[in-house]
């Protein structure tokens, strides 16, 4: 399990060089832009579905993974609602059922660097042996780029978290506060290709030992304005079930600004 951990880190370690590599491309782009949000309402919805299937002889394998992003945004303030369901079986049996929906809300400062952020999110997965999970809190958040072609952030916050998991296979409830400190990013190469990740580590106050890391990140090759190719990988691991689960899934996205 350890090898395993060391080869997804070793992965996320080299994503994050190859964008550190980009940054200084898009250095004469940030200095020169600015934020094309005004004080009028904008709004963009995302809808995506990727997916994994092998089939040998008689032995077979698929992954479902469908999202659901919703975001309203003012000058000031940015509202996000997101959705996603993940399921899979393999030989006939189940392996993934995980479904996740998070809402969240960016309250930004005059400069838009530093900003304010509160978020509310549930959890239910059948691989990571989490019965039900609610995480609520609050940070602060930096970005260091946001431009149309160039997203950087660091946040770091506190969430309380009340869960129902399978520990040891037996039913535990237990209430705990995490530390959760977030890497983001998104950078569009060339207005064709886009690169973006979401990664978090989110150790217990009261205990080292118990920590959950999710790592998202995904490319995806724009055919239109709307339409895109996307692959994505995604770690999970919950120390304390001591389970993970590692995904790479293939499919379309549809997005729309309006």
């Amino acid at each position: 399990m350890k090898d395993r951990f060391r080869v997804v880190f070793r992965i996320f370690a080299y994503m994050i060089r190859r964008i550190a590599c980009l940054l200084p491309l898009y250095m004469t782009t940030i200095t020169t832009a600015v934020a094309q949000w005004s004080d009028s309402t904008h709004y963009y919805i995302q809808l995506s579905s990727t997916n994994s299937i092998n089939r040998a002889n008689a032995k077979s394998a698929y992954l479902f993974n469908n999202g659901l992003r919703f975001s309203i945004q003012k000058e000031r303030v940015r509202l996000n609602w997101s959705n996603n369901w993940l399921y899979g079986q393999q030989d006939g049996s189940k392996t993934n059922n995980d479904f996740s929906s998070t809402f969240d809300a960016n309250f930004y400062r005059p400069n838009k660097k530093l900003f304010y952020w509160g978020l509310a999110n549930y959890n239910t997965s059948y691989s990571l042996k989490i019965k039900n999970q609610l995480l609520a809190g609050a940070g602060l958040a930096y970005s260091f780029f946001d431009t149309e072609t160039a997203y950087f952030n660091l946040s770091d916050g506190f969430l309380f978290d009340a869960s129902s998991i399978l520990e040891n296979d037996l039913p535990i409830h237990y209430q705990t506060v995490r530390n959760s400190f977030r890497v983001a990013y998104k950078f569009v190469i060339g207005s064709f290709i886009v690169v973006q990740g979401n990664n978090f580590y989110q150790p217990s106050l009261s205990k080292a030992s118990d920590y959950n890391i999710r790592l998202t990140n995904d490319v995806s090759f724009r055919l239109n304005r709307w339409l895109s190719l996307k692959a994505a990988l995604t770690y999970n691991r919950i120390n304390r079930t001591d389970s993970e689960n590692l995904l790479f899934t293939y499919g379309v996205a549809f997005e729309r600004y309006f």
